[in-house]
């Protein structure tokens, strides 16, 4: 893109939503921040400044309906009418379901999910007058595939699933210019996994392999850029999650009941005065910014060769036809011989 555009980014204090935030200003950008914390929203502005962008902070709930919209419209009184809107916000919790409280689910829930239905309704209630813009869905390979000790924030993410798919026809069939897109992440390297709220006995981390959080956002900025899309899947993980849920789900069921547990989990017992998100925001503590990097950059991956073929799969699939046509006419002229 050549153009500066104006882009909101929802969770954008930290992990992914921080790494998009950045990457936005690195194209020159106006960005406008969305999440609770400040200390982590303050840093956040600086980042994208520094990387050539124009940086606004708005501290927001987004499980509150009436405080996102409120941000819309500072947002377009500040920078301009919303070209992007980059939905991330959420919250969990790690355990067992029944070790979960309902107001703790339903907390995940608002966040989570609602979360993305009011930010996307505040970004329609401004782009459908005007036939134009693009909304971008973070979702998760656990948006198709549900696994233990998650059940809270998998129910999120197949939700916002359905809530996409169902939008995108209603856009479609209204022939609308305002696009829609989703982006499926691998388990990535961020900050989540040290203020969730745990009720397991040892610390959490995603599930290997792990990518970096930068390689989220330039999907994020490419699935914004190319947005006729329905969806972009990153990380080899993710495709072969979704593509043996869709071969061998019941199978799949009782690999993760063996493996779930402790691919989840590290060795570290867990602080009990560890910071949780839930509630309140981990990073407005004083000087405390967690940043978009977790504690795993020693084992995460800063690449990933099947985000490149996701975004390049009209190219490989040409490729492909006109290597079965060369290998045909080989076979063809050999016979001939």
């Amino acid at each position: 893109m050549t153009e500066a555009r104006v882009v909101v980014v929802t969770g954008a204090s930290g992990g992914i939503g921080r790494a998009a935030a950045r990457e936005f200003g690195a194209r020159g950008d106006r960005v406008a921040l969305l999440a609770r914390g400040e200390e982590g929203l303050e840093a956040a502005a600086r980042d994208v400044e520094e990387a050539g962008g124009q940086a606004l902070p708005i501290s927001v709930d987004t499980a509150d309906h009436a405080a996102v919209d409120r941000a819309a419209t500072r947002a377009e009184a500040e920078l301009g009418p919303i070209d992007v809107w980059v939905n991330d916000a959420f919250t969990s919790v790690f355990g067992p379901f029944t070790e979960i409280r309902p107001e703790e689910f339903r907390r995940v829930t608002e966040v989570t999910y609602l979360g993305y239905v009011h930010g996307t309704r505040a970004a329609l209630d401004r782009m459908l007058p005007r036939d134009r813009g693009t909304i971008v869905q973070v979702g998760s390979a656990l948006a198709y595939r549900g696994i233990p000790l998650q059940s809270a924030y998998c129910g999120a993410k197949h939700a916002i699933q359905g809530f996409h798919e169902a939008l995108r026809c209603e856009l479609l069939h209204d022939r609308s210019g305002v696009r829609v897109t989703m982006v499926q992440m691998p388990g990535v390297n961020t900050p989540q996994f040290d203020w969730v709220l745990n009720r397991l006995s040892r610390k959490p981390r995603p599930v290997a392999p792990v990518y970096q959080p930068e390689i989220a956002a330039k999907a994020i900025a490419y699935a914004a850029d190319h947005p006729r899309r329905r969806e972009y899947w990153v990380g080899g993980s993710t495709v072969g999650t979704l593509l043996a849920n869709k071969i061998a789900p019941g199978l799949l069921d009782r690999y993760l009941a063996r493996t779930g547990y402790s691919s989840q989990q590290t060795k570290r017992k867990r602080d009990p005065g560890e910071p949780v998100n839930l509630w309140e925001p981990a990073d407005d503590r004083a000087g405390q910014d967690f940043g978009a990097h977790g504690r795993f950059d020693r084992s995460a991956k800063a690449t990933s060769p099947q985000l490149w073929a996701s975004q390049h799969h009209g190219l490989l699939g040409a490729v492909a036809t006109g290597a079965a046509g060369l290998a045909g006419t080989a076979i063809a002229l050999a016979r001939r011989h």
